[in-house]
């Protein structure tokens, strides 16, 4: 377990990640302390059918629950088409995109969602509800690195604020909510007692909303909108099938790449 979670803050440190990197030590260590997490769970397979199965985290730290569900994914999708993998009783799971990295270099697109712990108001609300709840997605590309999209559904995600209240700064006006749902620059008033701005508006405390249920009603876990504090992951992956002539997969590769390429072109022209 302590492996599989110091392979990952280093690997978040290389992408240049810190805020999911070498500074969540201490939070893991405080949630071993404190009894949050079990540091001699051992994970265990509770479900399955051909395309998708079920890991219990079990309330240890979740890198290796996680590992685990993604190389079911793969093997899966590759044998049905398409998998579904969920750990329940899980915890803080780091970056998601660097947990779909096999799945892009399976030549396969993967799916990663999570829940979280309440940081989100419903849309004009005062209390945080909904979790920031992760979601990514890795698309393979031919003779390159895949594209891997990762973003949480706040406007900036909790780390960055944690880091500010340690460093003792101010945050910028649109991070973050207090108490009485007003806007607010403090990061102690936003971490211990407000919540966080969701991207879009309406739009991102729905889209919480969604990927809140996809976690926990997918996988029978509890759900963060109750006072559970466990975290719930969903693993899925696709594999397109082939057709005569171009493969569907040649199609997803080259997609990729005019995708990157036209993201690229609109940078240089911007600049």
């Amino acid at each position: 377990m302590a492996q599989a979670a110091a392979k990952h803050l280093v690997q978040a440190e290389a992408h240049g990640l810190p805020t999911h990197g070498m500074s969540r030590v201490p939070f893991y260590c405080s949630m071993l302390r404190n009894g949050r997490a079990d540091g001699t769970a051992h994970p265990a397979l509770v479900s399955e059918r051909a395309g998708a199965c079920l890991i219990d985290n079990r309330d240890g730290l979740p890198y290796v629950s996680v590992e685990w569900a993604v190389a079911e994914a793969i093997q899966r999708a590759r044998r049905n088409g398409i998998a579904f993998a969920g750990v329940r009783n899980s915890a803080h799971v780091g970056v998601l995109g660097i947990h779909l990295l096999p799945v892009a270099q399976a030549r396969l697109v993967g799916f990663a969602f999570t829940n979280s712990p309440a940081a989100i108001p419903a849309w004009g609300g005062k209390r945080a509800l909904f979790g920031t709840n992760p979601v990514a997605a890795a698309f393979p590309r031919k003779d390159a690195d895949p594209i891997v999209i990762d973003l949480a559904l706040t406007t900036v995600v909790r780390g960055r604020i944690m880091m500010a209240m340690r460093k003792g700064e101010r945050i910028p006006e649109g991070w973050a909510l207090d108490r009485h749902g007003k806007p607010t620059t403090d990061p102690k008033e936003a971490i211990e007692h407000g919540s966080l701005f969701p991207i879009g508006g309406a739009k991102g405390a729905m889209l919480a909303l969604m990927f809140e249920l996809i976690c926990a009603a997918l996988t029978g876990a509890a759900s963060t909108l109750s006072d559970s504090v466990s975290a719930t992951q969903a693993m899925s992956s696709l594999k397109p099938p082939e057709e005569r002539g171009w493969r569907r997969r040649d199609w997803i590769l080259v997609g990729a790449a005019t995708a990157l390429g036209l993201l690229i072109a609109t940078f240089i022209l911007r600049g």
